[in-house]
């Protein structure tokens, strides 16, 4: 789990760090954040990579965390999960951040417990924190234990499930792409979930892994998908027709 965090206190942001890493590391799941303390190299940041979560003070240098999170929802159209963490604890300050698109908020200073719990349960839109045996998109049936994909027939066809077994690096691979479906995975999130360190990040390895997934998982539009290159980010995995979870 790839975690973004703009807080300009150098102590709440190390406490911030070692509490989200230490309480959400769980059975496979890992934790890694990015710490930042100005906005706008956060902005940056956002601009060629992605995250499964972000956690945005409200008074930093540089860019506002509510107005980076405006331009984040405006102009980038991306819906990551975005918890605002701050000291200012007006209904009116809720109200302005939850407005703009935060999914939830939390007045400073936190508490470790609550904190986990309401990530948790971010997180669970797109993957829960805890290994499950199962997760299911539409007719896209991942199976952790076997690291399979079942791919279901479409509604009124009379056909046994296609199953199809994948290396550990290439379930990793689907299984963010699916659990970020519409949005942009930056190549360095998507070598990171197949388990590459961020010192080893080789040029074509991904290209060579989404070659393979689309040609066994058939991500094409005659099955309502479209896996294709976004230049200078990574790749995005969009539905031409609706994909329920």
């Amino acid at each position: 789990m790839r975690i973004a965090i703009l807080e300009d206190d150098p102590d709440q942001l190390s406490h911030l760090v070692r509490t989200l890493e230490q309480l959400l590391t769980i059975g496979d799941t890992t934790v890694s954040c990015t710490a930042l303390s100005d906005g706008l190299a956060l902005q940056q940041v956002l601009r060629r990579e992605s995250f499964d979560l972000l956690v945005l003070d409200w008074n930093v240098p540089g860019l506002a965390g509510v107005e980076l999170l405006r331009w984040l929802r405006t102009w980038q159209a991306d819906q990551v999960p975005t918890l605002m963490l701050s000291s200012r604890a007006s209904e009116q300050d809720v109200v302005e951040a939850l407005s703009l698109g935060a999914d939830d908020y939390i007045v400073k200073p936190f508490r470790p417990l609550e904190l986990r719990a309401r990530v948790q349960r971010l997180m669970a839109r797109r993957a829960p924190v805890e290994s499950s045996p199962g997760e299911r998109f539409g007719r896209w049936e991942f199976e952790r234990l076997t690291h399979s994909v079942l791919i279901h027939p479409a509604p009124g066809e009379a056909a046994a499930p296609e199953r199809h077994a994948l290396s550990d690096r290439e379930f990793s691979l689907a299984l963010t792409l699916f659990q970020h479906l519409g949005g942009i995975v930056s190549r360095a999130h998507l070598l990171e979930s197949a388990g590459y360190s961020s010192d080893e990040l080789p040029s074509r390895t991904l290209d060579s892994h989404i070659y393979r997934l689309r040609n066994k998982l058939g991500l094409e539009a005659a099955r309502g998908l479209s896996l294709r290159t976004v230049y200078g980010r990574g790749y995005r995995l969009e539905a031409l027709q609706q994909v329920e979870s």
